[in-house]
This record gives C-alpha cells, structure tokens and sequence, in this order.
C-alpha cells in the first residue's frame, strides 16, 4: 500500500498522514468503526486503487465503493474485515445499487483493467501532469487560492469566499465547451475530474479553456 509522497505537496502528504494516523488511533480506542468513502475517489480515480491507499499504515474497517466500479452501469459495495460484515444476518444489509449479474460482469473487467500496471502509471502521470500544469495556473492567476487534491482528482479553491466568481468560472467555460463544476462550502471551489482516459491533447485543450475561462471571469 502507499504511494510515492513526492508526488504530494507537503501539507497534504504529511498532515494527512498524522491526522488520518490519529483517526485510526481514536477509532480503535474508542470502538468506532472506520469508514472509508471511496464511492468517488476509488478505483483508480487518485493513482492507487483506492484513495487510502496514499496514506500509509491506515486501513478502514469498511470501504465503501461505486460509481467507476460499475464501468458505466449502476453497482455499488461495501467490503470490509470478516468480523464486521458478518455481523448482520442474512438480509440485514442492502443497498440501492446491489450486484446483479450483468453490473458484476462490467465490474470484473473494470477490476482487472485497473489492476494492469500501465493503467496505475497513466493516473500517477496523469495527477502529477496536471497538477504541474494548475500550479502554474494558480501562480498566473490571483483569483486562485489553492490546488489541492491527489492524483488526478484536484480542485481550485478560489480566494473569494463566495459563489460569484466560481459560477462565472463555470459560465465562461460552458460557452468554450468545457464541464466545470463548483462546489464546497461556500461554492468557491472549482473540481477538476478529468476521465483517466484522456489524451494529452485532450488535457491541454482543457486547460487551456479552463485558463480562458479564468481570464473571462475577470
């Protein structure tokens, strides 16, 4: 498990190892369960098959799954130690998207895809490319906060604690023909999911307008 922290800046690679290290350790004292989210940021998504995997020595209890699991079709999992998904009894647990033979048969594929080395070198490639590329983005750009994210899952936090620049952001490059999504908690925060699929030339374009976009909003 773990990755290589030089491809993490230095806050999110030692502070979030010590505070997600200290989690587990009040988890364990205190009996609560450990639970990773991995619905977004799993399979694949941040270099390593699941986003925990970056933080060494911690393992979850249970680990939840989804989205790109299912390669396109709807299939979700929680996976977890034996003597915690023993606990409930047969037709205790259950979901929305529980596993069916078709959405299983996707997600077998997508697990062996994933699981190939060439496929974890294009995401660590991928995140440390576009990471790069945002850094100097946010050095051109004083509207821009902070880049923070892992592997090619990263946002831009604008400085502006508000959604009017954001939303801005998101118009001017809806009209270019790039996707943005804003989001957090005060709607300031731009997050950029490119598919682990994208081309270079794909990606530069992207960037690109994401820049123009940046400029238009003022």
């Amino acid at each position: 498990m773990g990755t290589d922290k030089a491809l993490l800046p230095w806050r999110e690679s030692t502070l979030l190892d010590h505070a997600l290290a200290r989690l587990r350790e009040v988890c364990d004292v205190h009996g609560i369960l450990f639970v990773a989210d991995e619905v977004q940021s799993g399979v694949g998504r941040t270099g390593p098959m699941w986003a925990i995997e970056h933080y060494d020595g911690v393992e979850p209890d249970l680990l939840v799954s989804g989205k790109s699991l299912g390669g396109g079709l709807p299939l979700a999992a929680v996976t977890g130690r034996a003597e915690v998904m023993d606990v409930p009894g047969p037709g205790g647990l259950g979901g929305t998207f529980g596993g069916n033979p078709v959405a299983c048969a996707a997600a077998a594929v997508v697990l062996d895809t994933v699981a190939e080395p060439g496929f974890r070198a294009r995401a660590d490639e991928l995140g440390v490319v576009l990471r790069a590329r945002l850094d100097e983005l946010a050095a051109r750009h004083e509207q821009i906060g902070e880049v923070r994210g892992l592997g090619p899952m990263l946002a831009l936090e604008l400085r502006e604690q508000s959604p009017e620049v954001a939303t801005a952001v998101t118009a001017a490059a809806f009209e270019r023909g790039l996707l943005l999504l804003a989001c957090g908690l005060y709607g300031n925060v731009l997050r950029l999911l490119p598919p682990l699929t994208v081309t270079d030339e794909e990606l530069d374009r992207g960037l690109v307008l994401l820049e123009e976009s940046l400029a238009a909003s003022g």
